[in-house]
Protein backbone atom coordinates (compact mmCIF):
# COMPACT_ATOMS: atom_id res chain seq x y z
CA UNK A 1 0.00 0.00 0.00
CA UNK A 2 1.53 3.36 -0.91
CA UNK A 3 1.59 6.05 0.77
CA UNK A 4 -1.43 7.77 -1.22
CA UNK A 5 -3.88 4.93 0.01
CA UNK A 6 -2.71 5.04 3.28
CA UNK A 7 -3.49 8.66 3.62
CA UNK A 8 -7.11 7.82 2.36
CA UNK A 9 -8.69 6.79 5.69
CA UNK A 10 -7.45 9.73 7.97
CA UNK A 11 -8.78 12.13 5.24
CA UNK A 12 -12.06 9.92 5.29
CA UNK A 13 -11.84 10.00 8.39
CA UNK A 14 -11.04 13.90 9.16
CA UNK A 15 -14.06 15.10 6.54
CA UNK A 16 -16.57 12.99 8.77
CA UNK A 17 -15.88 14.26 12.13
CA UNK A 18 -15.95 17.76 10.64
CA UNK A 19 -19.10 16.62 9.29
CA UNK A 20 -20.22 15.21 12.53
CA UNK A 21 -18.93 18.45 14.36
CA UNK A 22 -21.04 20.91 12.06
CA UNK A 23 -24.17 18.66 12.66
CA UNK A 24 -23.79 18.58 16.67
CA UNK A 25 -25.78 22.19 16.83
CA UNK A 26 -28.43 21.11 14.65
CA UNK A 27 -28.76 17.79 16.70
CA UNK A 28 -29.21 19.92 20.06
CA UNK A 29 -31.53 22.11 18.62
CA UNK A 30 -33.89 19.34 17.42
CA UNK A 31 -33.29 18.08 20.62
CA UNK A 32 -34.45 20.65 22.75
CA UNK A 33 -37.44 21.02 20.67
CA UNK A 34 -39.12 17.74 22.74
CA UNK A 35 -38.04 18.83 25.90
CA UNK A 36 -41.11 18.47 28.34
CA UNK A 37 -39.35 21.59 31.01
CA UNK A 38 -40.71 25.21 29.60
CA UNK A 39 -36.72 25.88 29.34
CA UNK A 40 -33.95 24.37 27.11
CA UNK A 41 -32.50 21.07 28.33
CA UNK A 42 -30.15 18.94 26.72
CA UNK A 43 -30.77 15.92 27.14
CA UNK A 44 -34.47 16.39 26.32
CA UNK A 45 -36.96 15.39 30.13
CA UNK A 46 -39.16 13.65 28.55
CA UNK A 47 -40.81 13.91 25.20
CA UNK A 48 -43.81 15.39 24.09
CA UNK A 49 -44.87 17.64 20.38
CA UNK A 50 -46.45 20.37 22.80
CA UNK A 51 -43.77 23.08 21.75
CA UNK A 52 -44.69 22.50 18.12
CA UNK A 53 -48.30 22.76 19.08
CA UNK A 54 -47.76 26.24 20.32
CA UNK A 55 -45.60 27.51 17.36
CA UNK A 56 -48.40 26.24 14.56
CA UNK A 57 -51.26 28.08 16.92
CA UNK A 58 -49.06 31.21 17.49
CA UNK A 59 -50.73 33.86 15.13
CA UNK A 60 -47.61 35.43 15.55
CA UNK A 61 -45.37 33.04 14.62
CA UNK A 62 -47.79 31.80 11.30
CA UNK A 63 -47.95 35.52 10.21
CA UNK A 64 -43.93 35.72 10.52
CA UNK A 65 -44.15 32.26 8.57
CA UNK A 66 -46.63 33.53 5.74
CA UNK A 67 -44.36 37.03 5.47
CA UNK A 68 -41.16 35.37 5.34
CA UNK A 69 -42.72 32.75 2.74
CA UNK A 70 -44.04 35.09 -0.17
CA UNK A 71 -41.13 37.51 0.75
CA UNK A 72 -38.96 34.21 -0.53
CA UNK A 73 -40.93 33.21 -3.01
CA UNK A 74 -41.19 37.16 -5.04
CA UNK A 75 -37.37 37.19 -4.31
CA UNK A 76 -36.67 34.11 -6.01
CA UNK A 77 -38.91 34.40 -8.95
CA UNK A 78 -37.31 37.82 -9.61
CA UNK A 79 -33.66 36.68 -9.14
CA UNK A 80 -33.92 33.79 -11.56
CA UNK A 81 -35.03 36.26 -13.97
CA UNK A 82 -32.96 38.95 -14.24
CA UNK A 83 -29.73 36.62 -12.51
CA UNK A 84 -30.40 34.48 -16.24
CA UNK A 85 -30.60 37.39 -18.18
CA UNK A 86 -27.53 38.70 -16.50
CA UNK A 87 -25.60 35.41 -16.32
CA UNK A 88 -26.89 34.68 -20.13
CA UNK A 89 -25.35 37.89 -20.89
CA UNK A 90 -22.36 37.88 -19.45
CA UNK A 91 -21.52 34.26 -20.84
CA UNK A 92 -22.25 35.40 -24.15
CA UNK A 93 -20.16 38.77 -24.03
CA UNK A 94 -23.06 40.47 -24.83
CA UNK A 95 -22.09 43.68 -22.77
CA UNK A 96 -18.73 45.21 -22.60
CA UNK A 97 -16.83 44.23 -19.10
CA UNK A 98 -18.18 40.93 -18.37
CA UNK A 99 -15.73 40.07 -15.85
CA UNK A 100 -16.49 43.34 -14.10
CA UNK A 101 -20.33 42.77 -14.32
CA UNK A 102 -19.53 39.28 -12.85
CA UNK A 103 -17.73 40.85 -9.85
CA UNK A 104 -20.41 43.16 -9.45
CA UNK A 105 -22.97 40.33 -9.41
CA UNK A 106 -21.16 38.61 -6.77
CA UNK A 107 -20.66 41.88 -4.59
CA UNK A 108 -22.86 41.22 -1.53
CA UNK A 109 -21.80 37.54 -1.43
CA UNK A 110 -18.43 39.48 -0.29
CA UNK A 111 -20.46 42.18 1.83
CA UNK A 112 -21.39 41.52 5.38
CA UNK A 113 -24.63 41.10 5.09
CA UNK A 114 -24.70 43.80 8.39
CA UNK A 115 -22.97 46.44 5.91
CA UNK A 116 -25.45 45.63 3.33
CA UNK A 117 -28.31 46.09 5.85
CA UNK A 118 -26.95 49.51 7.46
CA UNK A 119 -26.43 50.63 3.64
CA UNK A 120 -29.72 49.81 2.67
CA UNK A 121 -31.20 51.66 5.59
CA UNK A 122 -29.58 54.70 4.84
CA UNK A 123 -30.41 54.91 1.40
CA UNK A 124 -34.20 53.69 1.91
CA UNK A 125 -34.63 56.58 4.78
CA UNK A 126 -33.85 59.03 2.07
CA UNK A 127 -36.04 58.31 -0.40
CA UNK A 128 -38.87 56.72 1.70
CA UNK A 129 -38.97 53.05 1.00
CA UNK A 130 -37.88 51.91 4.14
CA UNK A 131 -40.54 49.80 6.24
CA UNK A 132 -41.83 49.14 2.58
CA UNK A 133 -42.90 45.65 1.35
CA UNK A 134 -41.60 46.30 -1.60
CA UNK A 135 -38.49 48.36 -0.52
CA UNK A 136 -37.99 44.93 1.75
CA UNK A 137 -38.52 43.14 -1.70
CA UNK A 138 -35.91 44.77 -3.44
CA UNK A 139 -33.55 44.16 -0.96
CA UNK A 140 -33.68 40.26 -0.86
CA UNK A 141 -33.91 40.24 -4.53
CA UNK A 142 -30.47 42.22 -4.15
CA UNK A 143 -28.58 39.80 -1.88
CA UNK A 144 -30.49 36.49 -3.62
CA UNK A 145 -29.85 37.08 -7.17
CA UNK A 146 -25.43 36.26 -7.20
CA UNK A 147 -26.49 32.95 -6.40
CA UNK A 148 -28.75 32.64 -9.73
CA UNK A 149 -25.82 34.28 -11.21
CA UNK A 150 -23.47 32.01 -10.00
CA UNK A 151 -25.06 28.98 -10.60
CA UNK A 152 -26.27 29.99 -14.17
CA UNK A 153 -23.27 30.46 -15.74
CA UNK A 154 -21.45 27.61 -14.43
CA UNK A 155 -24.66 25.93 -16.59
CA UNK A 156 -24.31 27.69 -19.32
CA UNK A 157 -20.78 27.23 -19.55
CA UNK A 158 -21.22 23.41 -19.79
CA UNK A 159 -23.69 24.10 -23.11
CA UNK A 160 -22.40 23.69 -26.31
CA UNK A 161 -23.30 27.15 -27.91
CA UNK A 162 -23.43 25.35 -31.25
CA UNK A 163 -26.95 23.79 -30.73
CA UNK A 164 -28.58 27.17 -30.14
CA UNK A 165 -26.48 28.11 -33.39
CA UNK A 166 -28.10 25.38 -35.19
CA UNK A 167 -31.38 26.00 -33.70
CA UNK A 168 -31.72 29.42 -35.17
CA UNK A 169 -30.19 28.02 -38.81
CA UNK A 170 -33.15 25.49 -39.00
CA UNK A 171 -35.37 28.53 -38.82
CA UNK A 172 -36.00 29.37 -34.49
CA UNK A 173 -35.59 33.16 -33.69
CA UNK A 174 -33.10 34.06 -31.18
CA UNK A 175 -36.26 33.90 -28.33
CA UNK A 176 -37.14 30.34 -29.71
CA UNK A 177 -33.99 29.24 -29.55
CA UNK A 178 -32.97 29.93 -25.90
CA UNK A 179 -36.65 29.00 -24.68
CA UNK A 180 -36.15 25.72 -26.40
CA UNK A 181 -32.74 24.76 -26.10
CA UNK A 182 -30.64 26.51 -23.95
CA UNK A 183 -33.14 26.91 -21.19
CA UNK A 184 -33.40 23.09 -20.61
CA UNK A 185 -30.13 22.53 -20.51
CA UNK A 186 -29.45 25.25 -17.71
CA UNK A 187 -32.34 24.33 -15.69
CA UNK A 188 -30.50 22.36 -13.12
CA UNK A 189 -28.29 25.96 -12.39
CA UNK A 190 -31.26 27.36 -12.16
CA UNK A 191 -32.90 25.27 -9.93
CA UNK A 192 -29.70 25.20 -7.41
CA UNK A 193 -29.43 28.68 -7.79
CA UNK A 194 -32.86 29.39 -7.04
CA UNK A 195 -33.00 27.10 -4.26
CA UNK A 196 -30.10 28.74 -2.76
CA UNK A 197 -31.40 32.11 -3.37
CA UNK A 198 -35.02 31.13 -1.52
CA UNK A 199 -32.83 29.90 1.37
CA UNK A 200 -30.77 32.36 1.66
CA UNK A 201 -34.61 34.98 1.78
CA UNK A 202 -36.37 32.54 3.82
CA UNK A 203 -33.35 32.89 6.31
CA UNK A 204 -32.20 36.16 6.01
CA UNK A 205 -31.67 38.48 9.25
CA UNK A 206 -29.02 41.00 8.86
CA UNK A 207 -30.72 43.02 6.22
CA UNK A 208 -34.03 42.29 7.18
CA UNK A 209 -34.00 43.46 10.74
CA UNK A 210 -32.79 46.98 9.52
CA UNK A 211 -35.92 46.99 6.76
CA UNK A 212 -38.61 45.88 8.47
CA UNK A 213 -41.29 48.65 9.88
CA UNK A 214 -42.78 47.96 13.81
CA UNK A 215 -45.81 45.84 12.21
CA UNK A 216 -44.05 43.49 10.03
CA UNK A 217 -41.48 40.83 10.79
CA UNK A 218 -40.11 37.65 9.38
CA UNK A 219 -39.79 34.18 11.04
CA UNK A 220 -36.08 34.57 10.74
CA UNK A 221 -36.31 37.77 12.68
CA UNK A 222 -39.29 37.16 15.36
CA UNK A 223 -36.96 33.76 16.06
CA UNK A 224 -34.19 36.36 16.69
CA UNK A 225 -36.24 38.59 18.92
CA UNK A 226 -37.66 35.74 20.57
CA UNK A 227 -34.32 34.61 21.76
CA UNK A 228 -33.38 38.39 23.14
CA UNK A 229 -36.93 37.76 25.49
CA UNK A 230 -35.76 33.94 26.73
CA UNK A 231 -35.37 31.46 25.22
CA UNK A 232 -37.90 28.09 25.29
CA UNK A 233 -38.66 25.42 23.57
CA UNK A 234 -41.14 26.61 21.36
CA UNK A 235 -37.98 28.58 19.66
CA UNK A 236 -36.30 25.14 19.55
CA UNK A 237 -39.50 24.17 17.53
CA UNK A 238 -39.67 26.36 15.01
CA UNK A 239 -36.33 26.23 14.05
CA UNK A 240 -36.42 22.72 13.95
CA UNK A 241 -39.55 22.86 11.30
CA UNK A 242 -37.54 25.01 9.23
CA UNK A 243 -34.51 22.49 9.63
CA UNK A 244 -36.39 19.62 8.71
CA UNK A 245 -38.25 21.34 5.91
CA UNK A 246 -34.85 23.19 4.30
CA UNK A 247 -33.26 19.08 4.13
CA UNK A 248 -36.44 18.38 2.64
CA UNK A 249 -36.16 20.94 -0.24
CA UNK A 250 -32.31 19.78 -0.60
CA UNK A 251 -33.01 16.04 -1.05
CA UNK A 252 -35.99 16.61 -3.78
CA UNK A 253 -33.68 19.14 -5.57
CA UNK A 254 -30.65 16.76 -5.73
CA UNK A 255 -33.28 13.76 -6.85
CA UNK A 256 -34.69 15.85 -9.39
CA UNK A 257 -31.93 17.67 -11.03
CA UNK A 258 -28.54 16.62 -8.87
CA UNK A 259 -27.89 20.23 -8.60
CA UNK A 260 -24.61 19.97 -6.63
CA UNK A 261 -22.96 19.64 -10.04
CA UNK A 262 -23.88 23.29 -10.28
CA UNK A 263 -22.57 24.63 -7.03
Amino acid sequence: MNLENRKMPLLAAAAIAVVVFLQVPVLVVMLAAFSKTAYLTIPPRGLTFHWFDVVLRDPEYLSAAWTSVWLAGASTAAALVLGLIAAYAIHRRMLPGATALTSLFMAPLILPSVVLGVALLQYYTLTGLRGSPFGLWIAHVVITVPYVVRASLSSLAAVDESLEDAARVLGADGLTSFRLVTLPLVKPGLVAGGLFAFITSLDNVPVSVFLLSASQTTLPVKIFTSVEQGVDPSVAAVSTLLIVATGIALLLAERWTGFHKHV
